[in-house]
């Protein structure tokens, strides 16, 4: 018996031991602008701060953060396709001020990537402003060259859980983004946009406050995701109304 109690003992000291130690990595490895994680960046403002553990984070020089934003645990920032790449003097993502970024969400920039601010993101959310390639139908797709378009997504927006970006995607400022959508296009101010492709579906008109719209509400273009995107995109969702 008293070896069953020196056992049970032991085990609540390792396990108290062990999220001991968690909690203590957590709060020690937060990225703030005073710390060497923070100086790396082009700009990380007061009162930012990177959760610990992070996701993948590199390219820093060519990332600017704002003031008073929120990045969350297991989140990936990266700029360029490795490590240290030259992208020039302008940073390719900007994320604005007072921003929340949501656990596990990927911001991913090749070309230029700009967040507002006080944009709210859900977990997991992925944003690009590159794809790949597939014109050539015999080369794998891996190498090809993929293609690039600017991605805006504009200040007060709100992008749920799962929802994904694609490059060349302009969305408006105040917009929801329903969580599993996939936005591509030029999404207005002041709306609700949900689903595969993402389409319009409330708007707020003055004076007369939020109104549903018409099913065939879409964001207008369909960017630069490869050529035919747009038309797999559709099929997937097997929209009645595809995209002539």
């Amino acid at each position: 018996m008293s070896r069953r109690l020196a056992g049970d003992r032991l085990r609540l000291l390792r396990w108290r031991a062990v999220h001991w130690a968690w909690d203590a990595a957590q709060r020690a490895g937060v990225v703030t602008a005073d710390t060497p994680a923070g100086r790396r960046f082009a700009a990380f403002g007061r009162g930012s701060m990177a959760a610990f553990p992070p996701g993948a984070v590199f390219g820093e020089r060519s990332i600017a953060i704002g003031a008073d934003t929120l990045i969350g645990p297991f989140v990936s920032l990266s700029a360029g396709m490795v490590p240290g790449q030259d992208l020039g003097p302008v940073p390719v993502l900007q994320i604005g001020d007072r921003c929340v970024i949501g656990r596990g969400s990927h911001i991913v920039a090749h070309h230029s990537l700009v967040i507002g601010d006080d944009v709210f993101t859900g977990p997991y959310v992925y944003v690009t402003d590159q794809n790949h390639g597939y014109a050539d139908p015999e080369m794998p797709i891996g190498r090809q060259l993929p293609l690039n378009a600017a991605v805006r997504i504009g200040s007060g927006s709100w992008l749920g859980a799962g929802a994904v970006v694609l490059p060349g995607a302009c969305i408006g400022r105040n917009v929801v983004i329903a969580a599993g959508s996939v936005v591509r296009g030029t999404v207005p101010d002041r709306c609700v946009a949900a689903g595969v492709p993402a389409r319009v579906v409330r708007r707020y008109q003055p004076g007369e406050g939020w109104s549903p719209t018409s099913g065939a509400d879409r964001p207008t273009g369909s960017g630069t995701a490869g050529p035919g995107f747009g038309e797999l995109v559709e099929g997937f969702a097997q929209s009645p109304d595809p995209p002539r």
